[in-house]
């Protein structure tokens, strides 16, 4: 009975969490284009060590980023994991600074064997984040024009997925897919007030995205010793035509707030896409002591359309790195049994900014840097673990009028490991 309820609790927190998850992430300006910020898809342990997952493989860890791990944890454990996050952000342009706090749930999945080497996974992960509000001054002397203009935008996308993994060659060679539904709204908003003749214009824009979502991993792992291993990876996730519908609104109204004018329009024969994305890592372990890992992901974004163009977007790169290290896994100090971790990681935007006849038509886009640390805190069963992550990220334009982020994040989640096939003997 006390399994059935704790089934029946899970299963509640994950369709309960779909409202949370949507909320904003988020304050970048950044994120008034395309998909907006792309989601860091890494749990627990992964998270701390730079984001990594493609060669990790864990049988006390969920990792949806290669689904072929799935199928390392033994026959009688259920996993399950829930993470949250929080951020302190500053912005500078060159003149103007702007600090942020902002917070959310951002991920829970759960994991458990269906026999000896099949393994099935289900879970909500964040796949992008909008949110931004900022304004400006529009002034032509010439013309008479002066007008302030704010700009609003919230939303992103979640995936719902379902995964199976099985080894095919007993702790060596492993397979797996995840099956995912991508849906989501991304809203912008546009109002401009006149100061003269005294009226407002009101834009506002809304994506809306309901397709599915596919990854299918690999993963090999040799032998070096009793308790020395290394994995290697693979990831490949396939484009897709999104299937997604744009409603636009154009408003014009009185400086009372009485609208004047009204235009709405529904486009559904619009091409949206995701990208051919490509991801490898390796790993090595030694049981219950160390782990030095790394990841490169490809994602073809320069062939991806949003709202039928091609020029928005550029092709992506990822990489990173990272080791965890346990002092003494059965030590009776608490703090000997402490995971430590720590990682880096690298990547450029997809986004093409700021494009104009000034700069030739450049790119106008910006590169990632972060640095993590945290830790992994054993609970008294030895098994189940909240892990903790902190982590500096650097966000730095390619050119000096594009606004400069810093980002500091907190990350906590717990993963629940429990033997619920287990069966105790009563004498």
């Amino acid at each position: 009975m006390l399994k059935i309820n704790k089934v029946i609790i899970t299963s509640i927190l994950i369709f309960t969490q779909l409202s949370l998850m949507a909320q904003n992430n988020t304050n970048s300006p950044y994120t008034r284009f395309g998909y907006g910020e792309l989601a860091d898809r890494s749990f627990g342990a992964g998270r701390a060590m730079g984001g990594i997952g493609y060669g990790l493989r864990s049988s006390k860890q969920i990792n949806p980023m290669n689904p072929a791990s799935y199928s390392s944890m033994d026959s009688l454990t259920f996993l399950f994991d829930f993470g949250a996050s929080g951020q302190l952000s500053w912005y500078n342009d060159g003149t103007n600074n702007q600090k942020n706090i902002n917070g959310n749930v951002e991920y829970i999945a759960m994991q458990f064997p269906v026999c000896r080497r099949v393994a099935l996974s289900f879970g909500l992960l964040p796949y992008s984040y909008v949110g931004y509000k900022y304004g400006s001054r529009i002034s032509n002397k010439d013309e008479g024009l002066d007008a302030v203009a704010s700009y609003v935008g919230t939303g992103g996308l979640t995936e719902a997925y379902g995964g199976i993994s099985v080894d095919l060659w007993k702790k060596r060679l492993a397979i797996g897919v995840n099956a995912g539904y991508l849906f989501g709204n991304i809203t912008h908003e546009q109002n401009v007030s006149f100061a003269s003749p005294g009226y407002n214009i009101s834009r506002r824009q809304e994506v809306q995205v309901r397709d599915y979502k596919l990854d299918i991993g690999i993963q090999y792992t040799h032998p070096i010793s009793a308790k020395e291993n290394i994995t290697v990876g693979f990831v490949y996730s396939p484009s897709n035509h999104l299937n997604a519908k744009s409603y636009n609104t154009l408003q014009k109204l009185t400086s009372g707030g009485s609208v004047v004018d009204n235009v709405a329009d529904t486009i559904t024969n619009q091409a949206f896409d995701i990208p051919n994305s490509y991801g490898a890592g390796i790993s090595y372990v030694k049981q219950n002591k160390l782990t030095l890992a790394a990841d490169f992901l490809y994602e073809e974004w320069g062939n991806a359309r949003f709202f039928d163009s091609k020029d928005d977007f550029k092709n992506r790169i990822r990489v990173a790195g990272g080791a965890e290290f346990i002092p003494d896994f059965q030590g009776r100090n608490f703090l000997s049994k402490v995971r430590y971790r720590a990682g880096f990681h690298y990547s450029n935007s997809y986004l093409k900014i700021n494009q104009s006849e000034g700069n030739g038509y450049a790119s106008g886009s910006y590169n990632e840097y972060g640095a993590s640390i945290g830790f992994g805190l054993p609970l008294i069963d030895n098994r189940s673990l909240v892990n903790v992550s902190f982590e500096y990220v650097k966000v730095r334009p390619e050119e000096k009028t594009m606004i400069n982020e810093q980002y500091f994040r907190f990350t906590v989640n717990y993963t629940f490991n429990e033997l619920w096939f287990f069966k105790k003997k009563v004498d």
